[in-house]
Parts: C-alpha cells; structure tokens; sequence
C-alpha cells in the first residue's frame, strides 16, 4: 500500500475524492500505528503502517488507496507509567478522537483493560493482550450529502417549545411508524413522528445522546445498558445503534443528517443532549478505548499530587482536561462538526460547570466559554447548559454568561411543590412563573434564559410524579438504592397503579395542572417524551439502564391518555397563539405608557393587589397573574408591535373551591374562561361576570377582550358564537373563543 507524508490537518480521517488524510495528536507518545481492518470483529489488522511524519504533535499519513467505508484503528505507544500519568498501550486497538463513524459496539473482555485485570499490583501491571476483536472499529466517511434546500428553522427563543426525547424510545413501540425504522434515526423522523410533534406544537427535539457511547462492563454483564447515552467515546460519530443499516459501515451518518433534514423541513430543530464533560473509560481501573490511549495526560483531569488517579468532577471516574489546548480543541471541533456538516441547531451541555473548571473552581470566564462566544458558527446557535456538576461548587444555576440559557431546577422544584400542596410556595412561584428574573436578570440576560421543565429524563416520568411517593428501583440492580430520594411527588391516596377512580381523578388534574403551568411561564417550555400522554416507568425515577418497555413510549392509549394528549396540544396552542405569555424580555411591574395598567400585577382571590403582607402570609394558596395585553415585547418582521390579549392566569394550591374575582381593565369585552384544569371535557367559556369559580388544585385561564387579536381565522360574525382556530405546525387547534359564548 502507497503511503505518502500527509497533512497535520484536519485531525482525524479525511476523504477528499482522491484518498484519506489520517492525522492524530498525541504530545507524549513515542509512536503511533494506522490498523486497517476488513470487518468489526476480526482479531488481526491486514495492514499496519507506522506513521512516520510528526507535526507540532500530530501524527500523520495519506493513503491513497483508502476508500470511504474503510475500517480502522490507532496503536500508540509510549510509557506505561499511571504513578506519571501515561497508560500507553500499543497492545491495545484504539478509537480515532476524531472518528466520524464506528463499526460496532464493545466487545468486553479483560483485553480491553490496559493493566493485568486481577493482578497483584491493581492498575500497575502492564496487559500485553491484543484487544483487537472486541475493540471498536473507526470508519472513513464520505461526507458528501444532497442537502438541498435545507435551512435551520431559526425559531425565536421566545417562539421555542423543546421536547426532550430517545430516539429509540420515542420509536420503537409506535405502532404507525414503519417496523425496519422503529427505534432509528429515520424512524424519529417518520409520518407518524412529524405529525406528532407538529400537533403538539414542538419547534425543537432535544435528543438525549446519540454520540456513540459505552455501555459499561458491570451493566452489560447484568444485560442491562447505558440506555441513556450518557457514556460517550465518540463525540464526532452518531451511534451505530440508531441506524437501520449497521452492516453499511458510516451508514449512521447519512441516516443522522436525513433526519435533521426532514425535521427542517417541518419547521423543527434539532438540538443535542452532549457530553462532553467525561467520557466512557471511567476512573484508572476502566478500559482503555481511546483518549486514556492517545494521551492520557493530555486529555484528562488528573490529581496534581498523585496523576495515576483522576480529578472527577462528574461522578463518572473522570474528568476531561479543560486546561488543555487540544482537549478544548477537541470539544469545539466536535460542535462545529455537528453544526457545519450535520446541520443540528443547538446543544444542551451535560455537567455544564465541569466545562469551565479552569483550576479547580467554576471560571464564569473560563477559555471554553471565551471561544464559544468568539467562534463564528457556534455563537449563533442555541445554547443550553445543565447548570450543576457534583464538585465542590458545582450548582451555578444563574451563573452562565450572556447567550446562554439554562435548565431552571429551581422552576421544577417549586412547581412541583405548590401543585402537591406544600404551603409557603406563593412568593417563588411568582418568580418562576414570571421567568425566574431574581436568578437570570443580574446577568443581563432575557426571560428565555430560564428552561422551564417539570420533568425530565433524570426523574420521574409525569405520570409517576403524581402516583409515587418512593422510589421504585428495584430493576437497576443496585437494591434501590440508586435515584433521588426528594423527588417533591405526591401519589394523592394510593401508591402507584390504582382502580380507585377518584385518586386516578386528582392524578389527572394534578398532571394537567403542570402542563399547563409550564405552557403558561414565561421563558422556554421543555417537555418530556411520553408525558403528553401519560407515560409510566412503574415508579422507576432511574432509568438509565432500561432499554425496554419501561423506558420506552408506549403508543396504545386509554382514553384518558387520549384525552391528556389533546389537552398538552391545546395549552401549547394557547401559549403560541398570546404573544404576552412569551415575552423576551421581564415584567418591570410598572405601568406600560402615562396611563396604561401595569404589564404584570400579582392578585389575591378578591381582585385586589397583593400587598406585602399578603406576600409574607404562608397560609395563601391562591395566586392570580394578569398580565396586560399591552405587555406583548414581540414585533414582526418588519418593527411593528404584535398586539396581544389581557390574561389572567388563577392558580389554587389548596384544598377549598374560591371565588376569583377579575379586576377592572380598560379594554373593552368580556372575560373568557379559556382553560379549566378541574374540568376534564373543558371548553372554553364565556364569564357571567368576572369571577370565576377556581376549585382545589387547578388552574383557570382567562381572556379579556372583544376579539382575538390574532387575524389567523378571518372575520368572525358579530353577535354570534364564533372559534378562532390557530394553525401550529399543520395541525389546527382550538385556540381561543370570541365573546359570545358556544362552541
């Protein structure tokens, strides 16, 4: 085989239409092999080529007689020396860094471990098996993609509603969507799946990890799996596992783009659960895969006084090493990738403050953060951090710079807390319903900061929120001890699945009033997979090993499933079609002009003003938010205002039915009762007056006005009942009703 010098650049395989650049940096190796194998499993490379040509630490060779398709691998040699920081290992076969595509998943064995597993000496021994056949294979790829027309939806933050989900999970289980893409990229990007996430009003799927991940020894033994994903190796190559057509080697690539292509096209964006923050080789007991191979030292975070062992931060085993050159490079390279050729329109950081530990302490203005907002491509996408890692110092909820939001655990502890019935919530809950300014403001950052969730993967699934009290762990393996123990859940009489129709009642009414309540929040939406219709995990809140029915959607609805679906579209529609339940920018409580009504004014039951004292009472159960039609901060495209409807939004966290009353607004019209979340057939209904009766834990909606604003639906008739429908996505959906009354 012909083997010509190469270029230092770009790192990893690069097919340009004539042959492949292979190119790998490694400071402290000695030297570096290119294996070429002929199939996934096969125990002996057919070809081995020394790279001979080193620049500025980079290792590197063309080949021109190597095609897309081709498999391959790196043995890198150098010290065995942990008490020093180095674990070379050129027994061992390794995955490229910058790998755009794997062949096939791990095969375990001791080989995999670069020390003697059992020895004497624990991790200091070193193992000279060949690893080769259970090792992952790196592929070659041909970027090459007919994108055509596509463009990134570029949905206004304030405009997002993100729906967190698996790409098998959402899948795997759904009887319309085709049997060979159930569980696939192509599958989430099916018929069936458009027109679910175009009905309910999405603009944007947050994938939980589909970089190619490990799935760890202990739990493969127990034939579980890292389900979730968050066990990364490969943070160029989308995971084999979700491709219909794992024997075409880097047929995951083109699968990947197809979807995001087809998303696109239905106006949805892709958005990437990454993690970049540890990867799959674990502490100095773990394998031996990639990073821990190429250069230990230079890619992770080890103890200064003692580098055999390393700086965790992730709970995880290991850190990756942030005060590296070409670790950071690592990590932007990698999102670049996935911006320029895979078209995806934004990230959610996994452990986001790991990222910035320059030294040891979170660095608000650490070097990663500096790049990102400097870099061209990657500055002008959505940005989404999870604001905690498990370090000393590690919760920096509020602490992330300008462009950037956050997932706000302050929002979903509070809301669940005042829907389960705890007293003393009031107060916070205005902040979070409101857009959590006293955490995001100080920043100069807008509303659409806050990532407003209830539930997440990480957690209880909705349905479960409101129907266990303790954790249900028991297939996990590790005797229920796993998961969070203050999930701030209520089972409202009976613990777990019941017949008693009265506690699956409050059930319901407890769920519909968090779906709305997250609807109705100022700042970004973010549901979780399944919860639109009622999915359970049987009270499992830690599922991340669960790669069955547990943790998948199950598509055969019950009524009432049916029914918690239509309402989720319904308060999405709502809060798409009132520009003044998503503003940009917060509240300032002041009056909007010389002598408009406040933008935002907090009520107690009576109509009245809440006054400071009202605020001090932790007795108050009952809230009401009426934001002025005014309050609207939207413009079109061309600068002018978009008008929007008075609302009045009545929370009652307690036991007892109140009477409501609506306060005087200047707007001509009457008030409207557009949701009621203790009616379970509700419609929307004109007021006899302006009080409403609010029952124990629910939640009514109100509008004020002769008409809707929105010229959606054409000219209603005067003096007749009337529907104005709003189109979201190609589904329509009963947004609002005309003074009038009917239906």
């Amino acid at each position: 085989m012909r083997v010509w010098p190469g270029q230092p650049f770009p790192l990893g395989a690069t097919w340009d239409g004539g042959g492949v650049n292979f190119a790998l940096f490694s400071e402290n190796a000695t030297g570096v092999e290119l294996c070429l194998f002929d199939g996934p499993t096969d125990a002996r490379e057919h070809t081995r080529i020394p790279l001979r040509e080193r620049s500025d630490q980079v290792w590197h060779c063309y080949l021109p007689d190597v095609r897309p398709g081709q498999l391959y691998g790196y043995r890198v040699s150098g010290p065995y020396a942990p008490e020093q920081g180095h674990r070379f290992n050129a027994a061992k076969l390794l995955i490229d860094p910058y790998a755009k595509a794997v062949s096939n998943e791990i095969a375990w064995s001791d080989a995999l471990f670069a020390y003697k597993v059992g020895g004497r000496r624990e991790d200091l021994e070193l193992n000279p098996d060949d690893d080769a056949s259970g090792a992952v294979k790196s592929v070659v790829v041909d970027d090459a993609f007919t994108w055509g027309d596509d463009r990134a939806p570029k949905t206004p933050w304030n405009r997002t509603v993100i729906y967190e989900c698996h790409v098998k999970g959402m899948t795997v289980g759904h009887p319309d969507v085709e049997p060979h893409l159930r569980g696939t990229y192509l599958g989430l990007c099916s018929d069936p799946m458009l027109d679910h996430f175009t009905s309910l009003g999405v603009t944007a799927v947050e994938l939980l990890p589909v970089h190619h991940f490990v799935v760890d020894r202990h739990l493969a033994e127990r034939g579980l799996t890292n389900y979730w994903g968050y066990n990364s190796i490969a943070f160029f190559a989308p995971d084999i596992r979700y491709a219909t057509q794992r024997s075409v080697y880097g047929q995951q690539v083109y699968e990947f783009k197809t979807m995001v292509k087809k998303l696109h096209a239905a106006g949805i964006e892709v958005i990437l659960d990454v993690v970049y923050n540890h990867t799959g080789e674990g502490n100095h007991m773990g394998p031996t895969l990639s990073l821990r191979g190429v250069d230990n030292k230079a890619y992770y975070r080890l103890m200064p006084d003692n580098p055999r062992y390393y700086m965790d931060f992730t709970g995880t085993g290991n850190s990756l090493n942030m005060m590296h050159p070409r670790t950071i490079q690592l990590i932007m390279d990698s999102l670049r990738y996935w911006v320029t050729e895979m078209h995806v329109d934004g990230f959610r950081f996994d452990l986001a403050p790991v990222l910035a530990r320059e030294l040891y302490e979170v660095n608000r203005l650490s070097s990663f953060f500096d790049i990102i907002h400097q870099d061209p491509v990657l500055s002008r996408v959505k940005l989404i951090a999870e604001p905690w890692d498990v370090g000393p110092g590690g919760y920096q909820a509020g602490n992330f710079p300008v462009g950037w939001a956050e997932w706000n655990g302050k929002y979903r502890d509070c809301v669940r807390r005042f829907w389960r019935g705890d007293a003393g919530v009031v107060p916070e809950l205005a902040s979070r319903l409101s857009g959590s300014s006293d955490v995001y403001a100080w920043s100069d950052r807008a509303a659409y900061a806050s990532v407003n969730f209830v539930i997440a993967h990480d957690g209880y699934t909705l349905r479960d929120l409101v129907s266990y009290e303790r954790k249900h762990n028991e297939a996990n393996g590790e005797g229920n001890r796993d998961g969070h123990d203050d999930n701030l859940s209520r089972n409202w009489g009976a613990e777990g699945e019941t017949p008693d129709p009265a506690v699956n009642a409050r059930r319901r009414r407890a769920m519909r009033n968090m779906l709305a309540t997250l609807a109705f929040s100022q700042g970004v939406p973010m549901l979780s997979h399944g919860d639109e219709v009622g999915r359970t995990q049987g009270g499992n809140n830690n599922a991340y090993a669960q790669d069955n029915p547990t943790s998948w959607v199950d598509w055969s609805l019950a009524d009432w499933q049916a029914g918690m679906l239509a309402f989720a579209r319904r308060v999405v529609a709502i809060r798409h079609a009132n520009p003044v339940l998503r503003r940009r920018s917060f509240f300032r409580g002041r009056p909007i002009g010389a002598e408009g009504a406040k933008d935002l004014t907090w009520l107690r039951p009576d109509g009245r003003e809440m006054t400071e004292a009202d605020w001090r009472d932790g007795t108050r159960r009952v809230l009401g938010m009426l934001i002025s039609g005014e309050a609207a901060d939207e413009t079109d495209d061309r600068g002018r205002p978009v008008k929007g409807d008075t609302m009045l939004l009545w929370l009652n966290g307690g036991f007892e039915t109140m009477a409501c009353t609506a306060p005087a607004v200047p707007d001509p019209g009457t008030w409207v009762a557009l949701l009621d979340t203790a009616r379970e057939d509700d419609a929307p209904r004109a007021l006899d007056g302006d009080s409403a009766a609010v029952e124990g834990f629910s939640l009514v909606l109100l509008r004020h006005g002769a008409e809707r604003r929105l010229a959606l639906s054409g000219a209603t008739s005067e003096g007749a009942a009337a529907v104005n429908v709003l189109a979201v996505g190609g589904g329509a959906i009963l947004a609002d009703l005309t003074a009038g009354g009917g239906t």
